[in-house]
């Protein structure tokens, strides 16, 4: 027996609206709906006008439209095979006719009366003898409600089921939809309340009506995370056991073996000016490939050996870890700086000398994974902590990391080019310093996209490059399976296919994400050591391993990967002094595809475009699953929204200025400590 209407809440199981029972729940379990609140966040991706219907005679052929008629003529059933019945109802506006065709559904057709008038959507079919529609969203002509919702459904539930359980639950809970926003927010922004926003935006009694609706719940959205991060900035207001003074940092500069850009020396003004204050810093650098954002970090090493602390950077993999300790020893140890590795391979008595060194202080500088935020590594006084690639850490393992010293500063690098606008959002706790400008002597990667028609063509050409003692990658494509096992197969099969044929007798590597850490990082030492002279990979890659004799990569099924992820693929080549080559494999020659490569083969600047990938795929896709920080975001587009993104910030500076912890506004900082803790924000600061 199913709960009373009246005594619904939003918190309630799905299972509570009627009609719901388990086999449906599942379905809807599977769209990501558990309760009523959660239904009612299930908003539709677009409406059916029905009020302005077109004459029969003007309906244009193969084209979706709403037409308007009456019901002059229903044909009886026709069996016209096995399994199959055909019904037609005949429909009369005066100006034509229709004929409405339904397969094997006597419900529907049952459902027309006869002299009786209705609106129908769909497409319309046949000659400019006989237009068909077959089996059409059909309402009634005199229906209050001629705005229809489309949602997006799974198979087995209907539109038709989802729309009853839907006036079910906003009947049964719209008076408890509390609104957020106190008044002057709403009078300022022109908002509708969030009780009218609701039941609009399911069903509208105008396109008016359901786009104000989406705006409020956009505006919602965006100032849920505004206030969320500003919530997690305010935290992070705390004195830092390791205040600094200002250094001049020109022995710094001319120590370095090139001239620093004056991007490179922007970020580290930035850095410096933030390490001097007396709360930690929190600052993103954020540049794209090869852009040079190591030697910022050790500009901000330097900083704080000046300063008596030591600095700590701790990367996702051995091989980056040994990359960066590589990197940085080059830099600082003609400036008297000790440097060290910390990683999980090395044996129990290297690990234990060089923590005795950290916890000593004989070690200033150390680079290491995960080994640095073990329990027995200490340190004397840490001063500075710095995440290579942010999205590759849990929050968890950055808030420990943190732990390591008394309120460190902290850096963050990451080498995936976000639009300003919407790194305000996904970084909206860091300060950000863009490094958007590359060093001199840096050659442009020059990139070709085809089609599978000249793959032996491009095969030759990968061949040509490894003769002359180059090395290369090649990118297996994309397979949509959830365990990954078709990308391993795919890949697995491709390297054997080219060690049989094209490229018999080059030493061929493998690497994909069912490896092991410690696989990946020996496959990856032998490709950086020579020992491989051709890296067939997925799209697992290492973002950041440099290997300067890579001078060539393919990457087969180019379509199927969003424009930034190209980019930072096409970066693994041209870091060294030789010409280099990326080959873009398609066989989908659709005209999207052909802009989309036209994009990426016609501009090496990632800010460029990461903005053209975002209003290609909307930031959902833009991220993917792995990115962390960004919740999904339903009512709001972050690109195409930047007027309300830039109200909410405003509003959320006004509504944070009156009431630092939001605690003058209850529901909106629940909200706001929900999504965080969702997105695996708290304690991050």
């Amino acid at each position: 027996m199913r709960k009373d209407i009246c005594q619904m809440k939003l918190t309630d199981k799905i299972t509570a609206l009627s009609g719901v029972a388990a086999k449906r729940s599942e379905l809807y379990a599977k769209m990501g709906i558990a309760t009523v609140g959660d239904l009612l966040d299930h908003l539709p991706r677009e409406y059916i006008d029905f009020s302005e219907p077109v004459n029969i005679a003007d309906a244009p052929l193969n084209e979706q439209a709403v037409v308007s008629g009456t019901v002059t003529a229903k044909i009886p059933a026709a069996r016209i095979r096995q399994g199959l019945v055909l019904y037609k109802v005949i429909l009369d506006d005066g100006t034509d006719t229709i004929t409405v065709v339904i397969y094997n559904n006597r419900y529907a057709y049952d459902a027309f009366a006869m002299n009786e008038t209705y609106r129908l959507f769909g497409r319309v079919t046949g000659g400019f003898v006989r237009k068909e529609m077959n089996s059409p969203l059909v309402i009634k002509a005199d229906e209050k409600c001629l705005i229809r919702p489309k949602y997006a459904l799974t198979e087995g539930l209907t539109a038709q089921m989802l729309i009853i359980n839907m006036t079910q639950a906003l009947e049964s809970v719209s008076e408890q939809i509390e609104e957020p926003l106190p008044d002057f927010i709403r009078q300022k922004f022109e908002l509708c309340t969030e009780e009218y926003a609701y039941r609009n935006i399911h069903f509208p009694e105008s396109m008016h009506g359901a786009e104000i609706s989406r705006r409020r719940l956009g505006f919602d959205e965006l100032l849920t995370m505004q206030c969320g991060l500003g919530l997690m900035r305010s935290l992070s207001h705390e004195v830092t056991g390791c205040p600094m003074k200002y250094y001049e940092p020109s022995p710094f500069y001319g120590s370095l073996p090139f001239e620093p850009t004056n991007a490179q020396k922007k970020a580290c003004e930035d850095i410096f000016r933030d390490m001097s204050k007396s709360s930690p810093m929190n600052r993103l650098v954020q540049g794209d490939v090869g852009s040079g954002k190591t030697a910022v970090a050790a500009a901000a090493c330097w900083f704080a050996y000046k300063n008596g602390c030591q600095a700590a950077l701790m990367a996702p993999t051995e091989i980056l870890a040994r990359q960066h300790y590589a990197t940085l020893k080059g830099f600082l140890e003609p400036l008297g700086i000790n440097v060290g590795c910390l990683t999980g391979s090395m044996t129990q008595k290297q690990k234990n000398e060089i923590k005795a060194q950290l916890l000593s202080g004989d070690i200033s500088v150390i680079t290491g994974t995960h080994a640095l935020i073990s329990e027995s590594t200490e340190f004397k006084r840490l001063g500075l902590v710095i995440t290579d690639e942010q999205h590759r850490f849990g929050v968890n393992q950055r808030k420990l990391f943190a732990m390591k010293g008394e309120k460190p500063h902290k850096l963050v690098m990451s080498a995936t080019p976000i639009p300003r606008t919407l790194a305000l959002i996904v970084y909206g706790d860091l300060d950000i310093s863009v490094i958007n400008e590359l060093p001199k002597g840096r050659q442009p990667v020059e990139t070709y996209a085809i089609t599978g028609k000249l793959r032996s063509r491009a095969l030759g050409f990968v061949k040509k490059e490894l003769d002359a003692g180059r090395q290369g990658y090649i990118v297996c494509p994309m397979i949509d399976e959830e365990n990954g096992e078709g990308e391993i197969q795919a890949a697995s099969a491709y390297a054997k296919k080219i060690s049989e044929n094209e490229l018999k007798g080059y030493s061929i590597g493998l690497l994909h994400g069912k490896m092991l850490p410690a696989e990946k990082d020996a496959v990856m030492a032998d490709f950086k050591e020579g020992k491989i002279s051709l890296l067939v990979s997925t799209t697992v890659i290492e973002v950041g391993v440099d290997v300067p004799n890579a001078t060539v990569i393919m990457i087969e099924s180019a379509d199927r990967f969003g424009l930034s992820q190209l980019h930072q693929l096409r970066g693994r080549v041209g870091r060294g002094k030789y010409k280099s080559t990326c080959i873009l494999v398609t066989d989908n020659a659709t005209e999207e595809t052909r802009a989309r490569l036209k994009i990426i083969s016609s501009t090496s600047d990632g800010f460029a475009i990461a903005e053209e990938d975002l209003k290609l795929r909307g930031a959902g896709d833009f991220f993917g699953s792995r990115q962390s920080g960004l919740p999904p975001l339903k009512a709001a587009d972050l690109y195409n929204d930047r007027e309300l993104l830039a109200d909410t910030s405003t509003a959320a500076k006004m509504l944070l200025e009156r009431s630092p912890d939001l605690s003058e506004f209850p529901l909106l900082k629940r909200r706001a400590e929900t999504l965080l803790s969702q997105n695996g924000a708290e304690g991050m600061n």
